[in-house]
């Protein structure tokens, strides 16, 4: 299903300084400065956190409570290749 999205307009208010360096940073890259404004702020979207912070950082302290299994890597991956191959080692 096809869905139709609106633009929107934004409009930022900069001092002078500031927006020549935003014009300097965007020719240098061969953008408008609209394109390299919508640039900046989907890379400044992709890093903000997703999802709780908190439930996140609750999950590694729990996580951090127990202690699991481990074994030398090179037993572990044979262990598992000879699950594989249903050898009886």
């Amino acid at each position: 299903m096809y869905t139709q999205s609106m633009s929107k307009r934004l409009q930022v208010v900069f001092e002078d300084p500031e927006y020549r360096e935003v014009q300097r940073a965007a020719q240098k890259r061969g953008l408008t400065v609209s394109q390299w404004v919508r640039e900046a702020l989907r890379v400044a979207r992709r890093q903000e956190p997703v999802g709780d912070q908190r439930k996140k950082l609750s999950a590694v302290r729990e996580a951090a409570r127990h202690t699991y299994p481990t074994a030398d890597i090179d037993q572990m991956l044979a262990q598992i290749e000879s699950g594989y191959l249903g050898d009886r080692r």
